[in-house]
């Protein structure tokens, strides 16, 4: 077959990143690979189905590369993801520019159709069931730094408001020698930071191995010389165990940082939303992760305007920000999904107020996170230098994650080296970032 040059356009979250890369991953040797889709004859549009906002983002894209069959080279338009796993048979008959249409476990099927779609000149349509976990080589997009390892796919947690486990089916775990395996192969890349993802994290191992296994992992993940960091995302506040908390506290490889998506703070909402903790659980957790665990960096997620949410629900949400003062955090306004069960409960909340109480509690996380900052200055971090903007050089500390955290820019110093990891002492805080300047060189 002709070497045709082929680009994707991946959106949505690092879990979808992943399997973009291994898309990528499977079709170098087939392919030219370019990243200007004006110049691809074949276009992948990997897409996100999540919520409202993101499936319309999906729509727009695929749209707009259908386009790129007219005005540039593109005789191929391949759709696949979240959004075709779950609405396969609604954009058949909707998008006819789509040419081939994949769910999220065919992407092992790609080559064979697009030689089916050359060879027939036929669309083609393939969504399987959700019973694999997509693995394989990788071309890590993130840069040299730092790389995203899913170690499960799926989710067996039934939140009211989530598609999730309708998309991704039930939660299947990687094997610990699968994940090593790709972490070195990162490694040998010259990636030293290892940011561990999955829909849950912290049930990792327990459907593979009868028991959670998540501490035993990151032990085995940081006995590979090259990885410096490994950065803990999506860990359920109600599943964080004493010993998960013992390898964040003693590992020296990993991150004094935690991602825990907790929607809400107040009991009247989770038991709504079908979270498994309670407020108590959740502030208990908290407690225990920052009594043993010095300067640990907090990141959530909070959903505002969940139906039912009343005012007292939301004013004690905003009191748990104030009081936590979390590091960093994330605020959704609630929307509707097709097949969930809070989609068909009373008392949905108007717009209008949705957008207000998400701008309350961003106001409010705001003045946090400058006092977290404020309270750095003067301090000495080590920091991973990841770019240079003309003015400073931009890094982050092990307190922050990359693409959804703030950065540290440091003033220009003759030794610095992007890829390096230096000590800077903080200088000025702002609401999100950090500056300062080098307080000495390489600490390698």
């Amino acid at each position: 077959m002709t070497k045709y040059k082929l680009g994707i356009v991946s959106l949505g979250c690092d879990k979808n990143r992943v399997d973009s890369e291994i898309i990528l991953g499977n079709l170098r040797d087939k392919f030219d690979l370019t990243n200007n889709p004006k110049e691809a004859d074949i276009i992948i549009v990997n897409t996100c189905g999540f919520i409202e906002s993101s499936k319309q983002e999906s729509i727009n894209t695929i749209l707009e590369m259908a386009e790129y069959k007219n005005k540039y080279n593109c005789k191929v338009l391949i759709a696949t993801g979240c959004l075709t796993q779950r609405y396969s048979k609604d954009l058949q008959e909707l998008m006819p520019e789509i040419d081939i249409m994949l769910g999220v476990n065919d992407y092992d099927k790609i080559l064979q159709t697009i030689e089916k779609f050359y060879d027939d000149h036929e669309k083609v349509v393939l969504c399987s069931e959700n019973t694999v976990v997509n693995e394989g080589e990788r071309i890590i997009t993130t840069g040299k730094n730092y790389a995203y390892v899913r170690i499960s796919e799926g989710c067996n947690n039934r939140c009211t408001y989530c598609a999730i486990p309708n998309i991704r089916g039930p939660y299947r775990s990687r094997t610990i020698e699968s994940i090593l395996k790709e972490v070195k192969d990162i490694a040998s890349q010259g990636v030293t930071e290892v940011i561990i993802i999955g829909q849950d994290t912290t049930m990792y191992g327990s459907d593979l191995y009868g028991e959670k296994k998540l501490s035993e992992l990151i032990n085995e993940i940081s006995k590979v010389n090259a990885i410096k960091w490994i950065r803990l995302l999506y860990c359920y506040p109600e599943e964080i165990t004493d010993e998960l908390i013992e390898v964040i506290e003693t590992n020296p490889k990993v991150c004094k940082y935690i991602d825990m998506p907790i929607q809400h703070i107040s009991n009247n909402i989770l038991k709504l939303m079908g979270r498994r903790g309670t407020k108590e659980t959740i502030i208990s957790v908290i407690d225990k992760l920052k009594e043993r665990v010095k300067d640990i960096a907090l990141r959530t997620t909070f959903i505002v305007g969940f139906p039912g949410e009343t005012e007292e629900d939301f004013n004690e949400l905003l009191y748990f920000v104030k009081q936590t003062a979390f590091e960093n955090m994330g605020v959704f306004q609630y929307s509707p999904e097709d097949g969930t069960a809070a989609a068909r409960l009373n008392n949905m909340i108007d717009d209008e107020l949705k957008k207000e109480r998400e701008e309350k509690v961003m106001l409010l996380q705001q003045q946090v996170s400058f006092n977290n900052n404020k309270n750095k200055i003067g301090k000495v971090y080590e920091t991973l230098v990841e770019n240079y903007d003309g003015e400073y050089f931009i890094g982050r500390t092990q307190y922050m994650a990359p693409e959804i955290d703030g950065m540290i820019y440091i003033n220009p110093h003759k030794n610095i080296k992007i890829g390096e990891y230096v000590m800077v002492r903080v200088s000025e805080a702002g609401e999100y970032d950090l500056v300062g300047d080098v307080y000495y060189e390489s600490c390698k």
